[in-house]
């Protein structure tokens, strides 16, 4: 009895310690796992939604900016900086998507040439657009005039040699830039789409009042020069 209770007890004991190697060997795992997870929110994260936050701010302070310089603090409303429902929506949306995909799809977020893409199409829209506001001066405002105002010039130098609308262009190129950027693949979809056909309905209407300031000289201007938005004549 003696000889089986020990050969019992040398069994359980190696079964414990099985156990033991076994699980400890698993935790080592999960805690590299948290670990490469903590890298991931720790840098990645960080970086990303750092260049979108800045990006943002950077946008609709400097929007606000220009429209005082341009058009005086007594003309200009919180309107200019282009803030709305629906964008606040959009961006809320797209960070929820970011911080879902973050947590359950982490590797998503480490393609670095998408998002240094992405990074670039900001930097060029945001460059695109305030050229544009620039080069218009006082011609440039947020809301379209139907009405012709003594200071309401027909700009064809500058950016506006190459599109007629470069603003609407750059600010296309900045919003799916964003998402790039963040690697959000349902956003970017969701941004072009949104802000294609925004533009879509708005310049049709926009030059309906141009033609009217402007004559045949909008309409020469128009036959050459490409609206800036993708499939819009």
């Amino acid at each position: 009895m003696s000889f089986l209770k020990h050969i019992v007890d040398d069994i359980t004991t190696q079964v414990a310690v099985s156990k033991f190697v076994t699980s400890a060997f698993y935790s080592g795992l999960d805690l590299l796992q948290l670990a490469n997870m903590t890298e991931v929110f720790t840098y990645t994260a960080c970086r990303q939604l750092s260049q979108m936050f800045f990006a943002i701010i950077f946008f609709h302070i400097s929007e606000y900016l220009l429209a005082i310089m341009f058009h005086g603090r007594s003309n200009v409303r919180l309107s200019s900086l282009l803030i709305s429902k629906n964008y606040l929506l959009a961006m809320l949306i797209s960070l929820m998507e970011y911080a879902i995909e973050i947590v359950f799809f982490p590797s998503l977020k480490e393609y670095w040439w998408i998002s240094n893409l992405g990074l670039g199409m900001v930097v060029v829209g945001e460059v695109m657009r305030k050229l544009a506001i620039i080069t218009a001066g006082r011609s440039f405002t947020h809301l379209i005039k139907i009405h012709h105002e003594e200071h309401h010039q027909l700009i064809t130098h500058g950016v506006y040699r190459f599109c007629r609308h470069p603003s609407y262009c750059g600010f296309f190129i900045w919003s799916v830039g964003t998402q790039i950027m963040l690697c959000n693949p349902i956003a970017t979809i969701g941004f072009g789409v949104v802000v294609w056909r925004f533009f879509s309905q708005r310049i049709p209407y926009e030059e309906y009042f141009l033609r009217q300031f402007f004559g045949s000289e909008y309409e020469e201007y128009a036959r050459h020069v490409p609206s800036g938005i993708p499939f819009v004549r």
